[in-house]
């Protein structure tokens, strides 16, 4: 019997990771919201593809980077890494630009896995 307590939670990733609070707020969250148990995915669609590429030089802005970070939700049990295939194509990016592993899906596919979301968190 599966346990009615926990839900799908599906956050949605957008922003570029510097310039707002959007991605790491979003990043932190995930973390806490993982130490409970949920079954969560990530997607990351448009600029959101940015928080995910090594080797990110953010002393220019003068704060201190955070995609590293995204490597500790496997610890979390946080595997569902979703990113939108035209967006990372857009952006010049391919897997190997980004710091975890992720299934690259089409816009399609990710729209079928929100429908099986219990909740949706954009950020």
């Amino acid at each position: 019997m599966e346990n009615e307590n926990i839900k799908k939670i599906m956050h949605v990733l957008r922003h570029a990771p510097h310039g707002t609070i959007y991605t790491y707020e979003g990043l932190e969250m995930i973390l806490i919201m993982a130490a409970y148990e949920q079954d969560l995915s990530v997607v990351f669609i448009g600029d959101g593809v940015y928080a995910l590429k090594k080797n990110q030089d953010t002393a220019g802005i003068g704060i201190k980077g955070f995609a590293r970070t995204f490597m500790a939700l496997d610890g979390y049990d946080v595997e569902k890494l979703y990113v939108d295939k035209l967006s990372l194509e857009e952006r010049g990016l391919t897997e190997d630009d980004l710091v975890v592993d992720v299934e690259v899906l089409d816009a399609e596919v990710i729209g079928g896995l929100m429908k099986e979301q219990d909740v949706i968190i954009h950020h």
